[in-house]
């Protein structure tokens, strides 16, 4: 058996700097898949060069914290402020969702108009993940399940990884990364069973939880010594430097360097690794 890896970028629509990192990443690099933010400031320009990029696949990060809505606030006052923001705090945002019944209720509303818009746009779904993987949320992912179901939309993003495989090549931050393998790793097994309902699949195996805003040409050699033969995800955060405009990751460009890299893209060569899409896999 062979190496299938897809190669995402989340947060397409934020910005015009990941817009054009995505585009730059696909059009000249490794990017095979991105995940839009339908509430984004740049979600108009981010459609079009999706529509323009037919071989770019396209799913929804669905976006609960740190980020836009598409309800006005009218509809999702206890969810965010009059400018349509979600809570920066996602510990807060968490605890609130899973407490509050008027939450719940405003994110049944927000996660099916989240789903709605992207459908708008004509783009064919070929995922659903979640902004800080809050589609994760025991309160949160049954909705996105039943959507997703509903939506004709296959592939859910489980954030599970190895974290022996990580601390192997770069054990800077290990208690952080335990903590994050310890509660993604409970929230993917609860999730299990949503999946198993309705039918959903997803990736055998996940790379970035561990290093997000950290997957630099370094990383990425040393990760392809240790994959086996399966289907894997790496999600990225790539985003062009510009002195004119704000910057979302400070690491954004080393990213977008590491997807053009031709070391990068020889190895991958090399190692015959296949280079594929969610559409591919069903």
């Amino acid at each position: 058996m062979s190496i299938k890896l897809i190669v995402n970028a989340d947060d397409f629509g934020l910005s015009s700097t990941v817009n054009q990192a995505v585009a730059q990443a696909h059009d000249e690099g490794i990017l095979t898949s991105c995940s839009l933010m339908v509430g984004g400031d740049a979600f108009e320009e981010a459609v079009a060069m999706a529509k323009a990029r037919p071989r770019l696949s396209v799913g929804l990060h669905l976006t609960l914290v740190c980020g836009k809505s598409v309800l006005p606030s009218s509809e999702i006052p206890h969810l965010v402020d009059e400018h349509r923001q979600f809570a920066a705090n996602p510990v807060i945002a968490g605890v609130r969702y899973f407490f509050d019944p008027r939450c719940r209720r405003e994110l049944h509303r927000e996660i099916r108009a989240q789903f709605e818009r992207f459908f708008s746009t004509g783009l064919p779904c070929s995922h659903v993940d979640g902004h800080l993987h809050f589609h994760m949320h025991p309160v949160v992912f049954p909705v996105v399940a039943a959507c997703a179901a509903e939506f004709g939309v296959r592939f859910v993003r489980l954030p599970r990884e190895r974290l022996r495989r990580n601390l192997a090549i770069r054990r800077q931050g290990w208690p952080v990364k335990l903590w994050h393998r310890l509660v993604f790793g409970g929230l993917s097994s609860l999730a299990a069973r949503h999946m198993q309902r309705h039918h959903l699949c997803t990736v055998e195996e996940v790379h970035g939880l561990y290093e997000t805003g950290r997957f630099t040409e370094d990383y990425w050699l040393a990760l392809l010594d240790h994959l086996s033969a399966a289907t894997h995800e790496v999600y990225c955060h790539p985003e062009v430097a510009s002195p004119m405009l704000p910057r979302h990751n400070a690491r954004g460009p080393d990213e977008l360097a590491a997807l053009l890299s031709p070391r990068l893209r020889d190895d991958l060569r090399r190692r015959r690794i296949q280079m594929v899409t969610h559409a591919d896999l069903s």
